[in-house]
């Protein structure tokens, strides 16, 4: 097996109806930039609320993928 390099980013997803949906929000989007998206880990999650309600779910991902540097 060759060596190879990972670069990781850091993403954050966000979703009215859950942390799961925020989190595929973020992954979805960066497919659409990023190539040979390799793994992503879960960091954090919060939420946003406005007057006693939450009113979104945000998880923070990083996600790596295979470095090719041009």
């Amino acid at each position: 097996m060759a060596d190879s390099v990972y670069k990781v980013i850091e993403l954050i997803g966000s979703s009215p109806n859950s942390w799961e949906e925020a989190a595929q929000n973020a992954l979805a989007e960066a497919a659409k930039h990023v190539h040979q998206l390799r793994v992503a880990e879960v960091d954090d999650l919060d939420v946003r609320i406005e007057d006693g309600k939450v009113v979104a779910y945000r998880a923070k991902v990083h996600v790596s993928f295979k470095y090719e540097g041009h």
